[in-house]
């Protein structure tokens, strides 16, 4: 099984930038699509962005299309979140999530297998 690990994650001034890593272990990250999500307390863990396989197919949030950019490095095992324009409401732990199912439209958390640790983003006013 793949073990996902993010990093890049902390506190930034409001219309500033991050960019957030996930790296792979385990198996290659070429099988799997990959997923960003992020998670407030008390809320459900919302879906943000997608990237095929072969990162040749990119889903996004309506909410974060433009303003957030997903990648992925193969050769390198690991995939990439590029937050811009960051806002106090994009504050929440950020997950990284693999499934072997192909990427679709069908984003639910519950379609991915494999999860990372999280990482905290922080945006202040």
């Amino acid at each position: 099984q793949v073990h996902l690990v993010e990093s890049g994650g902390g506190l930034v001034q409001a219309g500033g930038s991050l960019r957030l890593s996930c790296a792979a272990s385990g198996r290659r990250l070429s099988s799997y699509c990959m997923g960003w999500f992020r998670q407030t307390p008390g809320k459900e863990r919302e879906f943000v962005a997608a990237i095929s396989r072969n990162g040749d197919k990119t889903y996004y949030a309506d909410s974060r299309k433009g303003q957030f950019t997903i990648s992925r490095n193969n050769a390198k095992n690991t995939m990439f979140l590029q937050m811009n324009g960051l806002k106090p409401e994009d504050t929440a732990v950020y997950y990284c999530a693999a499934r072997s199912a192909l990427c679709s439209d069908d984003v639910r958390p519950i379609t991915f297998d494999r999860w990372g640790q999280g990482t905290q983003v922080t945006v202040s006013s």
